[in-house]
């Protein structure tokens, strides 16, 4: 996509037609021991974060288009032959909903994806890799940008800052870490912290220790 887009209002972005076609339509499939490209696959609509599954057997990952407002799947077919396609949109909203975040279960099981454009959070029923189903949805605020899990599934995490020249404006330019308890069913409010009126800056991106790997903490960082 280019540093240009993303430094630029985002009002006057997405009113710049030729800004946006310098979007990146493709991901690229990379063997690390050898630091090469192993296949490029054509994914149009800006596909940002990229989520693998957990399952040892289970070899696919989930992206998400923000321009686009669609799933894709990038999966091992039957040959072993590594495939990439649209399996679900992720809402009939007109002109997109901005889809930033994306978060899979530790079962495999269900995905959550934030959408920046109405603040909601979108949750799938992935259990079916290739035909996706969404199950609940939650107005976490005006603008929502990334989210988290605790390990056992049962918390979820929101921060809302996606870059300081596409926040929104005004009164929904808002910056807050928020919990929700999730049972499965639906997300509870559990806790939430105003970064705004703490003088705390713009809630990025969070990162969570595990018992097993270290510190059982959660660090939430702050962008300008």
């Amino acid at each position: 996509t280019g540093w240009k887009n993303y430094t630029m209002d985002f009002g006057k972005l997405t009113a710049d037609p030729e800004a946006m076609k310098h979007f990146g339509n493709t991901m690229v499939m990379w063997d690390f021991h050898a630091r090469q490209p192993k296949k490029v696959f054509q994914v149009p609509g800006a596909p940002l974060e990229i989520r693998w599954a957990w399952g040892d057997k289970h070899n696919y990952a989930f992206t998400a288009t923000a321009l686009g407002s669609k799933l894709w799947l990038v999966y091992a077919d039957d040959r072993g032959e590594w495939q990439a396609k649209e399996v679900a949109p992720i809402s009939d909203v007109k002109g997109g909903v901005l889809p930033v975040d994306i978060s899979i279960s530790a079962d495999d099981k269900t995905l959550f994806v934030d959408c920046f454009g109405d603040g909601k959070c979108r949750v799938f029923d992935v259990s079916d890799p290739q035909k996706p189903k969404q199950i609940y949805e939650k107005q976490i605020g005006r603008q929502v940008n990334m989210v988290s899990q605790s390990w056992d599934g049962k918390r979820l995490y929101f921060t809302t800052s996606l870059l300081a020249r596409w926040a929104k404006q005004g009164a929904d330019n808002e910056q807050f870490l928020r919990g929700y308890a999730w049972d499965g069913k639906e997300l509870k409010p559990a806790f939430d912290l105003d970064f705004t009126a703490l003088k705390l800056g713009r809630p990025h991106h969070m990162l969570f220790g595990s018992t097993k790997i270290g510190a059982n903490r959660t660090t939430v960082a702050s962008i300008r």
